[in-house]
């Protein structure tokens, strides 16, 4: 069972999604410039029966900067945000399948299995506790600087994770904006060409393109700054938990307890599984 706590997105499989979308964005853009195609040519039977209302409203009309950049972005974002919810929670990152094991084998005097079991483990709290029982036998003072340590170390370790989401959400508004630039140059540029005001249809695809690259910039900053606050704020407090839950743990360890008398003088390190999968 302790499988299902240490269950993370591989980031492979993300980059395959992406890379997926882009596919499709260019398989859809083809489609649209075919039936724009259609229209402008005045084979109305043909574009009849195609509806592209509301796609064509606030997808089609955006151009390459939304197929390209700002849609592939939103399915970042929503990839970023499933592989956070699932790796960052409490049943990944402080499991009390961990807590209960440890305390069981610590109260048994059992200290090598106890090292081997947060050893294997890939969770927050398993990592900490690994590095404070094999400074055991350089006593308490030593065990609560490594354990200190290890939880800062897997603490910013995902922050820096989340600052993936974060920096998306920094960007959209900004593409956004270059979006609404192209649009108006564009559109100064046909009025340059035509000597006069050109066509409502070129005007409206002009404008179309700034307006269009705008709403999604903005459509995708606010879930994802959104969505990276939770997670950190979610960070914050499991590295809290983890800190508290595993100083618990430790309690035997400290000078006056009654463990302290059976504490071996040393524990012999093994190479935690959390380390290997970095």
């Amino acid at each position: 069972m302790r499988i299902f706590h240490s269950l993370s997105v591989d980031s492979r499989q993300i980059y395959r999604l992406a890379l997926a979308v882009l596919v499709v964005a260019v398989l859809m853009w083809c489609a649209v410039g075919e039936v724009q195609a259609q229209i402008e040519s005045g084979d109305t039977a043909s574009a009849s029966r195609v509806e592209l209302r509301w796609f064509d409203h606030f997808i089609g009309q955006g151009g390459w900067i939304t197929w390209f950049v700002l849609l592939p972005l939103s399915v970042a974002t929503v990839a970023l945000s499933i592989e956070h919810a699932v790796s960052i929670r409490r049943d990944t990152l402080v499991p009390q399948i961990i807590v209960d094991e440890t305390n069981e084998l610590l109260a048994e005097k059992r200290y090598v299995d106890s090292v081997k079991l947060v050893a294997e483990d890939q969770s927050m709290l398993a990592y900490a506790l690994h590095a404070a029982l094999i400074e055991a036998g350089n006593g308490f003072a030593c065990m609560e600087r490594a354990l200190e340590e290890a939880i800062e170390e897997r603490s910013a370790k995902l922050m820096r994770k989340l600052e993936a989401i974060n920096t998306i959400g920094n960007i959209s508004p900004m593409i956004g904006l270059f979006g609404t630039v192209y649009g108006m140059i564009r559109l100064f540029a046909s009025i340059g060409a035509a000597g006069e005001l050109p066509s409502t249809a070129i005007i409206a695809d002009d404008i179309s393109i700034a307006l269009v690259t705008t709403f999604w910039g903005v459509a995708i900053a606010i879930p994802a700054l959104a969505i990276f606050a939770m997670f950190r704020n979610r960070v914050d407090g499991l590295t809290v938990e983890c800190a508290i839950t595993a100083d618990r743990i430790l309690a035997v360890f400290k000078p006056g307890a009654a463990a302290s008398a059976m504490r071996p003088a040393a524990i012999a390190p093994a190479a935690p599984a959390a380390a290997a999968a970095s």
